[in-house]
Parts: C-alpha cells; structure tokens; sequence
C-alpha cells in the first residue's frame, strides 16, 4: 500500500484536532457559548451606545475577535498543554507526520473551528440585525486569519514552556483578563483611562480594532493590523525558538 502524501495526513490530524475541540464541552462552552451570550448581552445593554449604527454592530466584530482568541489561545493552548503532558507530542513528532506537519494539523483545526464560530456566530449577529460593510466581509477574512496565527502561537508558546496544569490556567485567566480589559470586546474608549493607551498594542485591542474598523467602515485599520502582525511574527518565532516537545 502507497503511503499517505503529507498534505493528506495533516489533513487527517486536522480533523483529528477539530473534532476533538469540538466534542470536548468545556472548549465548547468557551467557543460558542460565552461568544453567543456576550454577543446578546452587549446588545441589550447600553455599553457599547454611541459607537455605531446599532448596538450589534459595534458587538459583533469584537465577538468575532473573541472567539479567534477563544480557539487559538485557550483552545489550542489547553489542548496542546495535556497533549505534551501525556507523551503525545513527542510520540507524533517521531512519526511521519512529523513536527511540521503536527503544527499544520492544528493550524488547519483552529481555522476549521473558527469558520464554525463565524458562521454560528456572524449568523447570529445577522438575525439580530447587523449589517457589517460590504468591504469589511472583505477585509474580515485574513484580519481573522491574522488573528488565529497570533493568538495560535501565543498558546503554543505557553502550551511549550510551562507545566499543563500552568497552562490551563495561565490561558484561562488571560482570556478573562484580555476578554474584559483588553479591548477585544469593549473599545478603549468604554475601558478605564489607566488602560485605553496599552490596549491598542496588545494582540487582543489590535485585533478587536482591526475588526471594527474593517466591518463598521469598510477599512483596513494600518496600525492595528500592524501591531497584529508584529506579534504573530515575534510569538511564532519565540514558539518555535523555546517549545518544548516532552
């Protein structure tokens, strides 16, 4: 029998890595429930006033933004964490799928859950009235592929360096932090004075900014694309740098 090309086993240990993220209830919870829940939330609440058009206008790219840092940061980085606990890594890493193609397999997972949470969450956002820009569709796609790759090698960067249970609860704590005060959901101008300046550089303000410039105007937001990018590359090369396989 012919062995496998690699793109069909990272096509395989992606729908490995997908279907286990989504059968798993508390990633579950994580990456559709608390986006569903903050998406209604901010649009019946008065927070987000003044913003924009609508309320669910000015929710629905921040949410997005959330759930990309939900699958790629926590998601990725929990899994990944028990994964290396356990042997599993440093097992794949011997096999002919190889270390590279173990990356790709997850990538190829967190983009395929993400497409998930953008269509249950957009198709949300739609029903509740939002009408994104036509040119922030555009736009949207790679801002939330940038976004993946960011907060990706964040988690994978943790998931490489620190103990499992450390991880869990290193990535949980900073999705609260970043997910309230991070400017991801609410915009600086909704967040305390001390932190409105900060914000913008991290991944989370950049990405979140990004997305509501792109869906609200039908702009690419230069800076905060920038500051994206910036940490993708910076995370990405320190993952690779210092993970640690066992």
């Amino acid at each position: 029998m012919k062995a496998a090309t690699l793109p069909r086993r990272i096509w395989q240990q992606g729908r490995y890595e997908t279907v286990a993220m989504l059968r798993n209830g508390e990633q579950l919870i994580l990456m559709i429930v608390l986006p569903l829940i903050a998406l209604i939330g901010l649009s019946v609440t008065p927070f987000l006033d003044g913003l924009g058009p609508s309320r669910v206008d000015v929710a629905a790219p921040g949410v997005l933004a959330l759930c990309t840092m939900s699958v790629g940061f926590t998601g990725q980085g929990i899994a990944t964490g028990f994964d290396r606990r356990y042997g599993v890594l440093r097992f794949l890493s011997t096999t002919p799928l190889g270390r590279g193609g173990l990356i790709a397999g997850k990538v190829l997972a967190v983009l395929v859950v993400l497409a998930v949470q953008t269509v249950v969450i957009g198709g949300t956002a739609l029903a509740l009235g939002w009408r994104p820009a036509a040119a922030g569709v555009v736009l949207g796609v790679p801002l939330l592929a940038l976004g993946a790759a960011a907060f990706t090698a964040l988690g994978l960067l943790i998931a490489g360096t620190a103990r499992p249970e450390a991880t869990l609860a290193v990535t949980n704590l900073v999705w609260i932090l970043l997910g309230l005060f991070g400017g991801i959901v609410l915009p600086a101008t909704r967040l305390p004075a001390a932190l409105a300046p900060v914000v913008g550089f991290l991944p989370s303000g950049a990405l979140g900014n990004a997305l509501r410039s792109a869906f609200l105007d039908g702009t690419l937001d230069l800076g905060a694309a920038g500051v994206l990018a910036l940490w993708a590359v910076l995370v990405g090369t320190a993952a690779t740098r210092w993970f640690r396989w066992s």
